[in-house]
């Protein structure tokens, strides 16, 4: 969903349907010709993983004790009809800015919370006790995962802005070395201290790999999309490919980050201080 989103707007698709809920005001299906082949496949593909969701969410309450999880399940009902929404607002509205980047940020809100809800019910999750360690670091791991889904879903929103032509492209690309030094940073504390954990070993592995290609991915958008791209009568293939690959990657950075941050409270704990009970002082008679 996330990839046919982009290709939507990468292709300057967004209005190739003009109308929601219908299409060219009916539900049949449209001759899927030039942009409206982009526009109502995203469509299709959301409608495809809202039904999903729904089997997932009823699902989840009949079979799952957990009550927290059932939660979470609908929270990810709820934020996919607020997609849905949200992309319905930005045709009816004719592509606003603000809206459009609404959109991109719940949708990948919604990837995370899918990805959350597939790791939380994985055999590793719900099988023996995890290998735990102390943090006595500062800051701390769980704080510097929060820090890398901040910086991120920053990245996220002043992307989309550029994207949608909201703002210009400094913001973002400035934003971007912010987000290359925390992820760092969190990923060789994760590999220099905690390596022994498997979880976090990986995950911090596979988070670091994934800002090695986003950086790469970013430069070829830059390159194609602002330098060489600004004069283009229509969005050629290199920069089509380059932004929807960078926005792809993107998505699997902010939820392998996600990952990384239910992992660090699961398996490093952070020291209580112990409180000693002071002295009862002797009482005059």
């Amino acid at each position: 969903m996330i990839i046919a989103g982009a290709l939507v707007t990468s292709n300057d698709a967004g209005l190739s349907v003009p109308d929601w809920p219908t299409s060219f005001g009916s539900f049949a299906m449209p001759r899927m010709v030039g942009g409206v082949l982009y526009e109502h496949g995203h469509r299709m593909i959301a409608f495809t993983t809202g039904v999903l969701t729904v089997v997932l969410a009823v699902w989840t309450w009949i079979v799952d004790r957990r009550s927290w999880l059932k939660k979470l399940a609908i929270a990810g009902l709820g934020t996919i009809v607020l997609q849905g929404i949200l992309g319905g607002i930005t045709v009816l509205r004719f592509l606003p800015p603000a809206v459009s980047t609404a959109h991109t940020v719940v949708g990948q809100t919604f990837f995370c919370i899918a990805v959350a809800i597939a790791l939380f019910t994985g055999r590793r999750w719900t099988g023996p006790e995890p290998y735990t360690a102390v943090d006595t670091r500062h800051p701390r791991l769980v704080t510097l995962t929060s820090l890398c889904i901040a910086v991120l879903y920053l990245q996220l929103i002043l992307g989309g802005m550029f994207r949608h032509k909201g703002m210009g492209w400094q913001p973002h690309v400035i934003n971007a070395g912010l987000v290359a030094v925390i992820l760092t940073w969190t990923a060789v504390r994760v590999l220099s201290y905690y390596s022994e954990i498997r979880a976090l070993r990986r995950t911090a592995i596979i988070l670091l790999s994934l800002l090695m290609v986003q950086l790469c991915l970013g430069f070829l958008s830059f390159l194609t999309k602002v330098v060489w791209g600004p004069d283009a009568a229509q969005p050629l293939p290199p920069m089509v490919i380059s932004t929807v690959s960078h926005v792809a990657v993107g998505a699997l950075m902010l939820a392998t980050a996600v990952v990384l941050a239910i992992q660090a409270w699961r398996h490093v704990a952070i020291p209580q201080e112990e409180r000693i009970p002071s002295t009862p002082r002797a009482v005059a008679v």
